[in-house]
């Protein structure tokens, strides 16, 4: 049943990764559909975010979506958000060989501070526009995923290629997962209070 609001859901999605592999690009492009070159995309600074409305079977979600920074220095300030993630995009650069071998990194900082045990995890290889600079395999980065028992989707945020696919893809797998998003009754709303106990509260200053 949908809030007053008229969200089915609110869901919470980060973005984490190396430095430059367009993480930042990649929230632009799905939200405002628009693209930045590199040197125009000032450098995430902690945390920012976005929030987008997605319709699924006719229902309407509030996806927020966190960017992290990925320099080292700022993240003293990110291990906060992981909490309450539903989904996690973990985004690394097909023409750059240290974002993908960093990925090991990425999913032990997600293990330490991720609270929810059944959040659902996407590899995202970006910048596919850049074919002859390719370092990175398909089917390299494919068996890594297998192997990381995760999803896996290769996008381009400069051209549009694959990135819609990814968020609702990552989204359609939130949704299978109960557990992460549909609240749990009270315990407080099944509680009789006796006649007796309410006595027990009279005078009380509490």
């Amino acid at each position: 049943m949908a809030g007053i609001d008229g969200y089915e859901a609110t869901l919470k999605i980060l973005l984490i990764g190396n430095s430059n592999v367009g993480k930042s690009s990649l929230l632009l492009r799905f939200t405002e559909d628009t693209f930045l070159p590199q040197d125009e995309v000032a450098a995430t600074i902690g945390v920012d975010f976005k929030v987008q409305d997605m319709m699924f079977e006719g229902k309407k979600y509030k996806l927020t979506i966190w960017d992290t920074a990925g320099q080292e220095r700022f993240r003293t300030l990110t291990s906060s958000y992981y909490r309450g993630a539903q989904g996690v995009i973990l985004v690394y650069d097909v023409s750059n060989r240290e974002t993908f071998d960093q990925l090991d990194n990425w999913f032990n900082e997600l293990s330490t501070y991720c609270t929810n045990k059944d959040v659902v995890k996407m590899i995202v290889g970006n910048k596919v526009d850049k074919e002859e600079q390719r370092v990175i395999s398909r089917k390299e980065a494919e068996a890594y995923a297998r192997k990381s028992h995760t999803l896996f989707l290769e996008c381009s945020a400069k051209t549009r290629y694959g990135v819609k696919d990814a968020f609702e893809e990552l989204v359609r797998k939130i949704l299978e997962t109960p557990s992460l998003w549909q609240k749990k009754p009270s315990p407080s709303n099944n509680v009789n209070v006796t006649q007796t106990e309410s006595k027990q509260d009279d005078g009380c200053n509490c």
